[in-house]
């Protein structure tokens, strides 16, 4: 095939997967936030949003963020749902090491990668990143082919098995769609901080713009050591780690 055909292809398999998102969620509009901000404030490149996390600071056994978050974007977690069906925008892990037996906890969700695998293998673009760096999903477009859920990583994003009731409106879901942290958007672009941010009574999350020098997360990564989390795939994820 050659290369003049490619665009029409990708055009073809992007149409076809919008009418076939009908027939998986029927009945269903979502609002795209990939234009939250106001026109008179367009997202552009000169920010880029991101997250420090100190694990010394994030107790084991807290799971203050995940309730918050939950709580922020109307995510139901029912006992009597199977785990796989259960949605995790933010799960906490705990990480013991092999030799020193140290244990740590720590928040993980989407890392809004520079270079998002997520992105890469969705045929319709619905898995997309917003010029600012956070990574979302156009519920319009969507399949539910689940193509990002096994090229993700870190285990970050959750299939809608369930019909859903009595949605946030800012925070747009679907049955028979795909989803993960969209770093709370909706409050970002009105210049508030994610829930999870504001949830922490230990300060374990520090959220701001990377490419600001004298942004508080930017000084803080230039002045102290923190880790990406499975570095070595050059993702550059926006989240970063203290102390694991």
């Amino acid at each position: 095939m050659t290369d003049e055909t490619n665009p029409n292809r990708r055009e073809f398999i992007k149409n076809t997967a919008i009418v076939a998102g009908v027939a998986v969620a029927p009945g269903i509009f979502l609002h795209s936030v990939s234009q939250a901000k106001p026109d008179e404030h367009p997202v552009d490149n000169s920010v880029r949003w991101g997250m420090l996390i100190d694990t010394n600071k994030c107790k084991s056994g807290c799971d203050d963020c995940v309730q918050a978050c939950n709580a922020e974007h109307g995510l139901c977690t029912e006992p009597s749902h199977r785990a796989e069906t259960q949605p995790q925008w933010i799960r906490k892990v705990e990480l013991k090491h092999k030799q020193t037996g140290k244990q740590t906890a720590l928040p993980m969700m989407c890392q809004h990668c520079e270079n998002p695998p997520c992105q890469d293998v969705c045929p319709t673009g619905a898995s997309f990143k917003r010029e600012d760096g956070i990574v979302l999903v156009d519920k319009h477009i969507c399949i539910g082919c689940r193509y990002c859920m096994m090229a993700c990583p870190y285990k970050a994003r959750s299939f809608v098995h369930e019909t859903l009731t009595e949605q946030k409106p800012y925070s747009p879901r679907g049955k028979g769609t795909v989803e993960s942290c969209t770093m709370c958007v909706h409050k970002v672009d009105k210049g508030e901080l994610p829930a999870c941010v504001t949830s922490c009574e230990n300060g374990a999350i520090v959220f701001g713009d990377l490419n600001d020098p004298n942004s508080e997360i930017a000084q803080k990564l230039a002045t102290e050591q923190s880790i990406a989390l499975r570095e070595g795939l050059k993702l550059n994820p926006s989240v970063r780690y203290q102390g694991v």
